[in-house]
């Protein structure tokens, strides 16, 4: 990737590789440790004041070469969701089904882009809000790709109107029972009460962040050359859907229900049978062989069809498994726990209004490392409980510094599987993105302060 100076800035893998390096060398310098933990009613967590040291293990030079293998085995279940998705999606496109219909929902609203960037950011952020989309949100991608496609912009429109429309909501997560549940099971605290405060900090901040996409939409629509994907909107290339594909019809409502069906068949599964992201492969697999039937392509067309799919994706699935390798690193190491203890020790010494932005700094920094919610909540709630009801914080506002802290980074952490799988289906650079998302990220974070300041004051309880 070059600046307008010519300057070649460097590759993600480069940057993530770099990182990986300083990974290992951290190893040598912080002290190996661990808390202890237990199982309370199928919920992981650690025992606070139970850290104590362990053996040092700093990374040797074959512990660091094959944490990158050890990173891909790890993320193999989204690295493969990844690639099938690619190969499902590239046997959609074939049958023209999505681009007729994008094209029609397109000509039937009068390209009122505005309204379809806040009615799509909208919905999938009441859908995040109650724990309904997550991470099946990577399915949702494409649709929002083809969109901006039909619109003229670029994929980070597309990305964005469903990604962060989600992540608007997860950032709150009201209702989510799979992060918010876990958070407030661990302090204590009736299960989705305060839930009055957490929907009026989702209403501000899904409406920063329409405003946020609408105005890079506005600038790109008056001047396509401030695109940050530059002369290559749509990085991930697609057949072109004006000269090869006819109009909406009755074959393309048929395969755009099947696929309708096939998420409603994975949602009703994660409610009812706890399904994942083997089964959202799986369904992926089944439904682009439907579809193929539906479209009467031969077996060895349909093998090269979705092989394409695979291969333009390749490149973002890899860098799920080498952005994994870090957080390989800090644990066979036995220095997670060591930040975590170093970090937190000195919050309970705090003043409340200070210690409650403590918190919640410290929580926005390691979803960098950790963006897994359910598993942050169960390594640092425990924790931060305690030193919460130390310095006079209601445990509703712990778990609100909690869940913001939690929220915001997920939208530019490079170690968190969710974004760089929709990252490479729409085959924008981790670096671009950065670019594009870290004003929001700041936008988010004030906030997100003032939000917690007012909690604080209001003595935000129950």
């Amino acid at each position: 990737m070059k600046h307008k100076s010519g300057k070649t800035f460097p590759d993600a893998i480069v940057i993530i590789f770099v990182m990986s390096i300083i990974a290992g060398i951290l190893t040598y310098i912080l002290p190996s440790g661990k808390y202890k933990r237990t199982t309370i009613d199928g919920i992981h967590e650690i025992i606070p004041n139970s850290f104590h040291s362990t053996a040092k293990n700093p990374t040797s030079l074959i512990d660091f070469i094959t944490a990158i293998p050890q990173g891909l085995i790890e993320s193999a279940n989204i690295i493969f969701l990844v690639l099938i998705i690619g190969g499902a999606i590239a046997i959609i496109d074939s049958t023209g089904a999505t681009y007729s219909g994008i094209n029609a929902l397109v000509e039937k609203t009068k390209g009122r882009k505005y309204l379809l960037i806040i009615t799509i950011a909208s919905i999938f952020g009441i859908m995040h809000q109650v724990g309904v989309s997550g991470n099946t949100v990577i399915a949702f991608i494409p649709i929002g790709i083809m969109l901006a496609r039909a619109m003229n912009l670029d994929a980070i429109v597309g990305v964005s109107m469903v990604y962060l429309g989600n992540f608007a909501g997860g950032a709150v997560g009201t209702f989510d029972p799979a992060i918010m549940g876990v958070a407030q099971k661990i302090a204590g605290v009736p299960l989705f009460s305060g839930a009055w405060f957490r929907i009026i900090i989702f209403i501000t901040l899904i409406t920063v962040t329409i405003i946020y996409i609408c105005r890079y939409t506005k600038k790109i629509s008056i001047d396509s050359s401030k695109s940050i994907l530059k002369d290559n909107p749509f990085p991930v290339e697609v057949i072109d859907t004006v000269s090869n594909f006819e109009k909406f019809n009755k074959k393309h409502l048929l395969v755009i229900l099947t696929f309708i069906a096939s998420i409603g068949i994975f949602l009703f599964g994660v409610f009812n049978y706890k399904w994942s992201v083997n089964e959202l492969s799986g369904i992926f697999i089944l439904t682009s062989i439907i579809i193929a039937a539906i479209d009467k392509i031969k077996p060895n067309d349909f093998v090269h069809i979705f092989m394409s799919g695979v291969k333009k994706l390749t490149y973002g699935a890899i860098i799920i498994g080498i952005a994994r390798s870090i957080i390989v690193i800090f644990k066979e190491a036995n220095i997670l726990d060591t930040i975590t203890h170093i970090a937190t020790a000195h919050i309970q010494e705090l003043p409340t209004m200070i210690g409650a932005l403590a918190m919640f700094a410290f929580n926005w920094f390691f979803n960098i490392l950790v963006s897994s919610g359910s598993g942050q909540a169960s390594i640092v709630m425990p924790i931060m409980t305690p030193i919460g009801d130390m310095i006079g914080l209601t445990r509703q506002t712990t778990v609100l510094a909690f869940k913001l802290g939690d929220g915001i980074t997920n939208i530019i952490t490079p170690f968190s599987g969710v974004l760089m799988s929709v990252l490479a289906i729409g085959g924008i650079p981790w670096t671009k993105w950065l670019k594009f998302a870290f004003p929001l990220v700041l936008w988010w974070t004030l906030v997100g302060a003032i939000f917690l300041v007012i909690a604080v004051l209001i003595n935000y309880g129950p």
